[in-house]
């Protein structure tokens, strides 16, 4: 299918977070809160005569969806682009298409696209430092057929959440990940 009929089925910012089940609050919560200084709402404005579009995979369930939707709502509100929300597992025709490393359907996932629905530019699921914070914290936990990983495991997703909901510099990396993924295009 093509990535317009895709666009065309997704739900709106609204629709997407009236049906959040998860993570809700922290997620609305880092809307709130983040900012976008002089220089950056510069730079995401020019994206207002490109007339671009992001469709974007995701979850409500998914920690990087609850970091990285509010931060790319706020950019997608300056550089006046669409937002449509597409539920991963509803939709793995088109997730397949984006695996990350080839293999893994990791969210989020955003697809920049312009009047055609052609592809223009993709990122995700998670800005380099903040992929290197994660990599720590799974290095620190036990072997997977320990008894107690899964305990560890779900402590470490709650200090991830924590973090990342609440830490600035981590949102300041997702900021400058997605400026440098549109520099070409926004030129």
């Amino acid at each position: 299918m093509h990535l317009e009929n895709w666009f065309q089925r997704g739900m709106t910012f609204q629709q997407y977070v009236d049906g959040m089940k998860y993570n809700r609050e922290r997620m609305l919560s880092i809307y709130e809160r983040v900012k976008l200084s002089s220089e950056e709402q510069a730079f995401f404005a020019k994206g207002k005569e490109k007339n671009l579009r992001i469709l974007v995979l995701t979850a409500d369930w998914c920690g990087d969806a609850m970091l990285c939707i509010p931060i790319i709502k706020k950019i997608a509100e300056v550089a006046s682009f669409d937002m449509r929300f597409l539920i991963r597992d509803e939709n793995l025709e088109l997730m397949d298409q984006y695996l990350t490393n080839g293999t893994s359907r990791s969210i989020p996932i955003f697809i920049w696209i312009d009047e055609e629905g052609k592809e223009r530019a993709v990122w995700g699921p998670r800005a380099p430092e903040v992929q290197e914070m994660v990599s720590q914290m799974m290095a620190d936990l036990p072997s997977s057929d320990a008894p107690d990983f899964a305990k560890k495991q779900k402590e470490m997703i709650r200090e991830f959440c924590l973090r990342v909901s609440t830490d600035e510099k981590i949102w300041e990396s997702v900021k400058r990940s997605v400026q440098e993924k549109l520099e070409t295009i926004l030129k």
